[in-house]
């Protein structure tokens, strides 16, 4: 038995005793189903953790590439060619409004895809979120505008969009879930922080193909076709994610859960009711965490497109090759304080990352809007470094947060919701704040993040430490 811990403020031993709020789950005295790999002493499989790792991370990648794309084309074509009868401004804001919805469909795939995550297995949700995110983005590639259509063209935007939503919402729960439940509990940080780490590559590689595309086509080129080629070649990147994905195994520590639930409870598994009735607090702690990181980056790599284009005029070539730059850093960042998270702690670096964001945006406008490679990427780097201190820990807090057999579901569940009132929103919220006042209100957006900062830093100070728990636990089988 390992010893006991603070779990989210309630005890959760990982003793028999039925006092306690937590349930152990047995390692080793059940046999491995067949076919799966046995479980090393620990829990983790005998899979390499390096392929797991991989495969999450390139799946990954290859969602957020998807996710990403839409919001560059919503920050430069998007606004022009599916509402053409509104000012520029107005035309970007209905653009992100689309961009927005699918953050809305978000919370309702981490509840579906989580369900069924954590009734019948990682893998296979996966895959089918994959599946799902390509053929959405597939089709925006293909999709008519609104000049050959009409109001048709925002219509299906809009459908492809929700669908897309819908796909990264089961993703990230699974993604982190297959690494944090392979590897070994003392560098958990680390192995989980790599499907972290798809984001900016799904990042990079987005920017990279829109800033190639930049430099060898007109801005006349790429508003009439160029910017479809990044939306059709996801599907290549599709079918290798794919590829991957179909060889991974489930976790011991999965399989160990659902035959522990089998066992013990008769009554059909519902991971949402569980969640809500025995981690409201949990989802709570996760929904404010992810306030000051998830509106922070979609300003330091969405929205400031927008403010050189449309307020500081001064293109978007400059800032997208800082961006590209940012990005490949930000790349080898995360895995790195990963890696110190298992040494410090979760709260520590999540803490300085609130604070730090909260500091840097009143100087980021500033910087990015100077029109000097040096100063743009220096807001870009620094920005995305604060980030990383919260983002890169958060795949292995969210997981420890919560029991195996609804690990999925509390995990997705109170990432994406918080998205609705982060990510959704920031762009949207950005924008208009930059319009007000003499239409460069960079302070007024600054003062924006300062709050969901604060919101943040008072949800990590309620959450309990929890880089010494161990994934053996399930208060749904007491």
């Amino acid at each position: 038995a390992e010893p006991a811990y603070q779990h989210a403020g309630s005890a959760c031993p990982h003793s028999s005793s039925p006092s306690r709020k937590g349930t152990p789950m047995s390692v080793s005295t059940r046999p491995a189903a067949p076919g799966a790999p046995a479980p090393d002493p620990d829990g983790s499989t005998r899979t390499p953790i390096t392929k797991v790792v991989f495969a999450s991370l390139v799946g990954t990648a290859v969602e957020w590439y998807d996710f990403f794309l839409y919001g560059s084309a919503a920050a430069l074509v998007f606004g022009t060619l599916f509402f053409p009868e509104s000012d520029p401004v107005t035309g970007t804001l209905l653009a992100f409004g689309t961009y927005a919805l699918g953050f809305v469909a978000r919370p309702l795939g981490g509840v579906v895809f989580g369900h069924f995550g954590d009734r019948v297995g990682r893998k296979k949700m996966l895959v089918v979120a994959l599946l799902m995110m390509g053929l959405a983005t597939f089709a925006i590639g293909l999709l008519p505008t609104y000049a050959s259509i009409g109001l048709a063209a925002p219509i299906l935007l809009l459908v492809c969009r929700l669908l897309q939503g819908f796909a990264v919402g089961g993703e990230w729960g699974g993604a982190v879930l297959m690494a944090a439940e392979h590897g070994d509990p003392a560098r958990r940080g680390f192995w989980s922080s790599w499907p972290q780490a798809g984001v900016p590559l799904g990042n990079l590689l987005a920017t990279a193909v829109l800033f190639v595309l930049a430099a060898v086509q007109s801005d006349e080129t790429f508003e009439a076709w160029g910017w479809r080629i990044p939306f059709l070649l996801s599907a290549v990147l599709v079918l290798i994610g794919l590829w991957v994905r179909l060889q991974l195994e489930e976790s011991s520590v999965y399989q160990e859960a659902k035959a522990e639930m089998a066992e013990r409870t008769d009554d059909a598994h519902l991971p949402i009711l569980e969640v809500l009735r025995r981690y409201p607090r949990e989802v709570l702690v996760a929904m404010g965490m992810r306030m000051a990181e998830n509106i922070s980056y979609y300003l330091f790599t969405v929205v400031v497109l927008t403010y050189a284009k449309d307020f500081a005029d001064i293109g978007t070539d400059l800032i997208l090759q800082m961006l590209l730059i940012g990005a490949a850093i930000q790349f080898f960042l995360i895995p790195a304080i990963g890696a110190l998270s298992d040494r410090v702690g979760r709260r520590p670096l999540y803490l300085v990352g609130a604070i730090g964001v909260a500091v840097w945006i009143f100087p980021f406008f500033g910087l990015a809007s100077s029109g000097e490679p040096g100063k743009v990427l220096l807001a870009v780097v620094v920005g995305l470094f604060f980030h990383s201190l919260m983002y890169s820990p958060q795949a292995a807090f969210f997981s420890e947060l919560f029991g195996t057999s609804v690990r999925y579901t509390g995990a997705s569940v109170g990432y994406q919701l918080a998205s609705i009132f982060a990510g959704a929103l920031a762009p949207i919220i950005a924008v208009k704040l930059l319009a007000s006042g003499d239409g460069d209100n960079t302070t007024a957006v600054g003062i924006y993040l300062v709050v969901a900062s604060a919101i943040t830093v008072a949800a990590v100070i309620a959450a309990k430490e929890t880089r010494n728990t161990s994934l053996h636990h399930d208060r749904v089988l007491d």
